[in-house]
């Protein structure tokens, strides 16, 4: 079970981007020493794999609604990934242990993956694409940092991403309550201007 703590941030990091957890997980694994890292994933294929995969969700992920579109695509392969990594991660343990860790990591990507997507959605009814830029930049920068901190202190990572975990869960539900408030302002708004007008002089 020593492997939770970082099955856990991986998984959180798997749900928010796949491949660059990956990626880094591998380059970490091959030139920086981190010896938690499984062997498979430092490997030149998965290497290139990642790479090339996590520049093009790097593009993708910061134009408007393409976004949401890739997140869509996306919603089997992110926990997929999380699961897995998480499996690989368990190495020695026992079946009934590597099967609840794997568990343990595909759920917690699917939970980061939806909130992800979640607020993405919300943040896709602004249509100017600073927003989406500034919010899949963040992401990039959190995972590179989770992952990384992952790798050497997984406990630390582990605390981390359970602050990120709320703090999303929290925000996903600010965005929503604001855009269905603005949604019934508008409605009201449309209504009243689509209404006839009452009371006509008499002739």
């Amino acid at each position: 079970m020593e492997a939770l703590p970082l099955a856990v941030s991986t998984g959180w990091a798997s749900g928010v981007n796949a491949y660059a957890c990956v990626l880094i997980l591998g380059l970490l694994g091959r030139f920086a020493g981190a010896d938690d890292v499984p062997h498979a994933l430092t490997t030149t294929p998965v290497l290139i794999a990642a790479g090339a995969l996590f520049l093009f969700e790097f593009v993708a992920d910061k134009i408007p609604y393409v976004d949401s579109a890739w997140d869509a695509i996306s919603t089997v392969i992110r926990p997929t990934v999380g699961a897995v990594i998480a499996a690989l991660l368990s190495g020695e343990a026992s079946t009934l242990q590597q099967a609840l860790i794997a568990t343990t990591g595909g759920l917690v990507a699917l939970l980061s993956h939806a909130v992800k997507s979640s607020l993405r959605l919300a943040i896709n009814t602004s249509p100017e694409p600073v927003t989406n830029v500034a919010a899949s930049s963040g992401e990039d920068v959190a995972v590179a940092g989770v992952v990384t901190l992952a790798a050497f202190h997984p406990e630390i990572a582990l605390a981390v991403v359970a602050v990120l975990l709320i703090l999303g869960l929290i925000g996903v539900y600010l965005a929503f309550r604001f855009i269905r408030r603005g949604y019934a302002r508008f409605k009201a708004w449309r209504d009243r201007r689509s209404r006839p007008a009452t009371g006509s002089s008499a002739v």
